[in-house]
């Protein structure tokens, strides 16, 4: 996880275990708010009522907010594991619960960490995940004439063009690399003719 990047899911994933007859279901939800977070615990609260805990862990951003709950399971065996297990896989925009089934033998501190950090693992194994990465906005207005051969010769090299603006002349709205040297590469392209202009950030998926 860096300042311009973090990995994110590409879908939900879940992974199961079973510890002395107790069992452990991890479910892994993208999420985008603590609101959002905060549904997924209670949607697995109403799916799963029988369950004796439903411990959760979530990490927006790169780590801006993280939060865990340990839901009657002793102070730190819980949440606090989980929640590491997420930040060891440098995830963000993630919450994951782990519902528990009391199987009637008692596991230890140590073995609930274990537990629950293992059931993270569990999903993480089936987890598809990708880059989300931080990436700057411009803007490229050009002639009519030259908008469709810019836009194709860009996104040939890679640019996502985020939208296309047709007025008196074209907007091209393009998401490039923090750096990457947009002026001269459209100037070269429109052999100077194009007006470059900034137009803030935006993260994107990289698939």
């Amino acid at each position: 996880m860096s300042a311009d990047s973090y990995r994110v899911l590409a879908g939900p994933a879940s992974g199961e275990l079973e510890e002395k007859r107790s069992r452990f279901v991890c479910l892994l939800e993208r999420v985008a708010t603590e609101d959002e977070a905060r549904a997924v615990v209670a949607t697995a609260r109403r799916d799963f009522p029988d369950a004796r805990h439903h411990c959760s862990a979530y990490v927006l951003g790169r780590g801006v907010v993280e939060r865990s709950s340990d839901d009657g399971e002793p102070s730190g065996t819980a949440g606090a594991p989980m929640l590491e297990v997420l930040r060891g896989a440098g995830l963000g925009d993630v919450v994951a619960v782990v519902v528990r089934w009391f199987g009637g033998t008692l596991l230890g501190a140590g073995g609930l960490v274990r537990a629950y950090g293992d059931a993270v693992r569990s999903a993480l194994d089936e987890a598809v995940v990708v880059e989300r990465r931080r990436l700057a906005l411009v803007t490229v207005t050009v002639e009519h004439a030259d908008a469709g051969r810019l836009e194709n010769d860009l996104r040939a090299r890679g640019v996502r063009v985020q939208d296309t603006a047709y007025g008196e002349r074209v907007v091209l709205t393009l998401a490039v690399p923090p750096g990457w040297p947009v002026d001269d590469e459209v100037a070269a392209l429109t052999a100077g003719s194009a007006v470059v202009a900034p137009a803030g950030e935006t993260w994107v998926d990289l698939s």
